[in-house]
């Protein structure tokens, strides 16, 4: 295996499975595409559903229950899975890689701290640098202006964003002055950057030029655009040919029953979307160039991935004028129709976990550490999985010499499959809003909500989850939703 390498983890916040290029999308994704023609391409990887628990779970290597996130950081829901803070039963990446040698970086959006904790005096004990991160750039909370973020943070310091200011743009950038500053101060020593895009999440924020180059292109409409998408993610071999394409969505209407203004400005909304997932893929772009130029790309583990599905939220504030979409005097979301487009060909959507909600892309680019002759690889894995990954390409240590009572990892390291190998990923467990699954081998057992029945899926001919087997195989219904209150009882849940 090559020398230890330098790690760069970028994650995008409520993109869908399907809309990148590289995994069968209308959008313009070129950079991410290379990573993806150059590396390994996870078909079958998963987050957990939300975005709080899904930043949990990637630093940590818990499920988030076990970190204080079961939940969001707006409230603290009065037990230990939902304390709304990442805990201290749990060390991140970067408590972890910092003392093996990595100088750790990060620039985007934390949201790991409770909400009354974000102001500019805190208290900072859950920031990103008391939590292993020599250098943060970004935004302690949640969403918000692309424009004027809230809580925007240069490493202890709260900030204000300057003239021209577009968040995206400014993660990219801050993001590759780390690489630069990296290479210039600490040569030699490895790199561990941690970039977490808020796009594209709403609110619809993007450049105008970007805007208009997308505006008419999605006037065919989203029942025509699921099934063009369908049959192009089959030819790519992101899909099996027996997972059928889910119906539309019970809450979307026809594309053919709408006004002639209405899917104008359907067309608007999606092409705003669809400039912010493009912005985010240049920047992946110019971090990669950045890369390239310090003499560093060859050597790095380039990690890509979505924190939940595509979001299904109706967000409606500020202006309702069309004519101010894009711009901060506007705050809207592209809505569930579209949703429903970028998770093809799965049903659902951010907060559930059914496969709409937990389906992510994973691309892994890592030239001198990447031999696998297969380019896509279909084996089960879960967000979890990114920490121990990283532990033992860094060869470092999960537990330090304080003796800090920390929980055993739930993630299983992905470096097997670098070479072709098996990961050897046992089960997988959510819950989110008591939205419950497990993944077991073939078999997925789900249910919506806390009174809602389990339902089972044969997610080797099935994973669309179009076909119920819940009623003819009762026995593996009883001994999976056993094992799941079993996982649910040692990890915080409820």
């Amino acid at each position: 295996m090559a020398a230890r390498p330098n790690i760069v983890l970028i994650l995008v916040d409520d993109m869908g499975y399907s809309d990148i290029g590289c995994f069968g999308g209308d959008i313009r994704t070129p950079s991410i595409d290379a990573l993806a023609s150059g590396g390994l391409v996870y078909t079958q990887f998963y987050n957990t559903a939300r975005c709080c628990p899904a930043r949990a779970s990637l630093l940590t290597g818990l499920y988030p229950h076990q970190a204080g996130m079961g939940w969001m950081t707006s409230s603290n829901l009065g037990t230990d899975g939902y304390v709304g803070n990442l805990n201290n039963r749990c060390r991140t990446i970067a408590e972890c890689l910092r003392p093996a040698g990595y100088r750790t970086c990060m620039s985007g959006k934390w949201h790991l701290t409770f909400d009354k904790f974000v102001g500019p005096d805190g208290p900072k004990h859950s920031w990103p640098l008391q939590r292993g991160f020599d250098r943060f750039f970004g935004t302690t909370a949640g969403g918000g202006s692309y424009y004027n973020p809230p809580t925007l943070t240069r490493d202890n310091e709260q900030i204000k964003p300057g003239r021209g200011f577009y968040y995206t743009d400014a993660i990219s950038e801050n993001a590759c002055q780390f690489i630069n500053d990296h290479q210039r101060d600490h040569a030699g020593t490895p790199l561990f950057l941690y970039t977490a895009y808020t796009a594209p999440h709403w609110p619809l924020h993007a450049h105008a030029e970007d805007i208009a180059r997308y505006r008419g292109k999605f006037r065919r409409g989203w029942d025509a655009m699921r099934k063009e998408k369908y049959q192009r993610m089959i030819a790519l071999g992101i899909l099996d040919a027996r997972w059928k394409l889910s119906d539309r969505d019970e809450e979307v209407p026809a594309w053919d029953s709408l006004r002639p203004e209405q899917q104008d400005e359907f067309d608007l909304r999606m092409a705003i979307y669809a400039a912010q997932v493009e912005t985010m893929d240049r920047g992946v772009g110019r971090i990669v160039d950045t890369l390239r130029a310090n003499g560093m790309l060859e050597n790095t583990l380039i990690l890509f991935l979505s924190d939940n599905g595509g979001c299904h939220e109706e967000i409606h504030r500020k202006s309702a004028d069309p004519a101010t979409f894009g711009t901060d005097d506007s705050f809207e979301s592209y809505g569930r129709p579209w949703a429903n487009v970028s998770n093809v060909p799965f049903r659902l959507f951010k907060s559930w976990v059914h496969e709409g909600g937990i389906s992510t892309p994973l691309i892994a680019h890592w030239p001198k550490g990447i031999t696998a002759q297969v380019r896509l690889d279909a084996q089960p894995g879960h967000i979890t999985d990114i920490m121990p990954t990283c532990l033992e390409l860094a060869q470092a240590a999960y537990r330090d010499d304080k003796g800090m009572d920390v929980h055993d990892l739930a993630g299983k390291s992905i470096v097997p499959s670098f070479s072709g190998k098996d990961n050897g990923r046992g089960g997988i467990f959510w819950e989110h809003e008591a939205n419950r699954a497990l993944r077991k081998g073939k078999w997925k057992l789900v249910a919506r909500g806390i009174d809602g029945p389990w339902e089972l899926y044969d997610m080797q001919a099935d994973r669309s989850e179009v076909n119920n087997l819940a009623a003819k195989h009762p026995d593996i219904v009883a001994g999976m939703a056993h094992e799941w209150d079993a996982i649910a009882a040692a990890t915080n849940v409820y």
